[in-house]
């Protein structure tokens, strides 16, 4: 009659006949190597010596055939705890080597060929049926080859297991050196507080707290590192040592039947990527000058750091620190670092700046402070007023290197109007109402200057300004009672 198969699956006993096999795929998990394997058509019964357990005992009640794992879970289990189990009389060699297997489309042929291009075991009846055609040879000739691959796998895999060694001795240094460190630094924070009443005590509290808080986190972030490798670790061991039991004891066949399961869970395991270096660091310290604010009403300093930018080492960088054009977008940057004068090389300080003008309080800039994330913050500004203005910027309410700094805001960049040359006269053709904005003059009612005369600068200048540069910025008439007259000597 059809025979049963049992399993296992979620805690619960199922007993699976053949059609329903058939009818949908179902997959059982190795109880070696939690590998998923498919179930043949043909059932449990097909699975290769290797991957199923020989049956010890069979259940008079459900007809049941069960390997030691399925009888013992269906004592345990409630529904079949009272079904009576007899023991096999082969139960005491449970061993397949050398066993012959058949094949399950010709009962009658025993598998001793190897298809190629299936790769799977055929018999002499496949070979010229479904496999009609196909390259094949015997068992015997081709598992040495494929063998070797496995072989291949398991030396990598065997180097994968000293690595994962050496990584979760080094994460167990870590965790003592982490724990000495906590320790440590604990004492610090007692000997800092043993000078303080009970407002300091409950100071002391609140930072032995958040350093076991600390402690915590960095040991939890080890302890699930140390977890992931040691799963990984027993994996391939459990891998390791099925693969090496198969190489050695396993016949032609079975090697062959399970290669390609093997193959592919060490595979599996040997592209798991990790790290061999611990998650996480030692560096906890203590700062006892770092304000913690208040604790029952009194100041209160002294503050767990893992890295704390510190406002008197942040600096201020820009080619015109210091200069500015109205109406021109301009800007700096700061630069903010620890207290051993490195760059935090991340965002998120208290970064506050002010430009105020010095003659008009009513008269500021609002600036844009922008943060790059890598501890460098870009201000930028476009000042409206002409004048002298106050920059003061503060990290974490202290200001930073050079602050507060005066910035000089120019007037727009004004063009000249006038001419730049030698003098009045020869520039106007000798006209005597003619004007320069250097102020000179010529005897005989010459209202500009000339060569030699009072007042010239004695080199080319601009008529408009008096400018001695050619390429300078216009600074306009000296008074407005000239202006017409300038602006004759700009015409001319």
């Amino acid at each position: 009659r059809e025979q049963s198969y049992s399993f296992i699956s979620g805690g619960s006993h199922l007993a699976v006949w053949p059609h329903e096999l058939q009818a949908a795929a179902i997959s059982v998990l190795c109880p070696l190597c939690d590998a998923e394997v498919v179930l043949p058509p043909g059932g449990v019964g097909q699975l290769p010596p290797r991957l199923r357990g020989a049956a010890v005992g069979r259940c008079q009640t459900c007809g049941a055939a069960l390997c030691p794992f399925c009888r013992q879970a269906h004592r345990r289990q409630k529904k079949t705890a009272s079904h009576a189990v007899t023991e096999l009389e082969s139960s005491k060699d449970c061993g397949q080597a050398g066993r012959p297997l058949f094949c399950p489309s010709h009962p009658s042929e025993e598998l001793r060929l190897f298809c190629e291009q299936c790769d799977q075991p055929v018999c002499r009846d496949c070979v010229v049926d479904r496999h009609r055609q196909h390259p094949y040879d015997l068992a015997s000739n081709v598992v040495h080859r494929h063998g070797d691959s496995l072989r291949v796998l398991l030396e990598s895999t065997q180097q994968r297991v000293s690595t994962l060694e050496d990584a979760l001795s080094q994460i167990d240094g870590m965790g003592s050196a982490v724990r000495v460190r906590a320790e440590a630094v604990a004492a610090e924070i007692c000997l800092f507080a043993s000078g303080y009443v009970k407002a300091i005590e409950e100071h002391r509290e609140r930072l032995l707290k958040q350093l076991e808080d600390l402690k915590v986190q960095k040991e939890n972030l080890l302890h699930l590192q140390k977890a992931q490798l040691q799963q990984l670790l027993l994996d391939m061991r459990t891998g390791m040592e099925f693969t090496e039991r198969l190489l050695s004891s396993g016949s032609d066949l079975e090697i062959l039947i399970t290669k390609g399961v093997v193959a592919s869970r060490l595979a599996k395991l040997n592209s798991v990527t990790y790290s061999t270096r611990p998650s996480v660091d030692d560096s906890i310290q203590f700062s006892p000058q770092e304000r913690a604010g208040q604790c029952c009403g009194y100041e209160v300093f002294g503050a767990i750091l893992n890295k704390v930018v510190d406002p008197a080492k942040c600096t201020l960088h820009g080619e015109d620190l210091c200069i500015a054009r109205q109406n021109e977008l301009t800007g700096f940057t700061l630069l903010c670092n620890d207290t051993t004068g490195e760059q935090m090389r991340r965002g998120g300080e208290a970064v506050r700046v002010t430009i105020t003008h010095k003659d008009k309080k009513d008269c500021a800039v609002k600036p844009t402070v922008c943060d790059n994330g890598d501890g460098t913050y870009h201000v930028s500004y476009s000042p409206e007023e002409p004048g002298l203005y106050a920059v003061c910027v503060c990290v974490k309410g202290q200001h930073v290197q050079g602050s507060p700094f005066t910035l000089t805001v120019k007037s727009k960049f004004r063009k000249h109007q006038g001419v730049f040359h030698c003098c009045t006269f020869c520039s106007s053709g000798g006209q005597k109402a003619a004007r320069c904005a250097c102020g000179g003059t010529m005897p005989g009612g010459y209202q500009g200057c000339g060569h030699g005369h009072k007042g010239h600068p004695g080199c080319p200048h601009w008529s408009c300004c008096g400018q001695v540069t050619k390429s300078s910025e216009c600074l306009g008439p000296p008074n407005d009672s000239s202006q017409r007259s300038l602006l004759r000597t700009v015409a001319l």
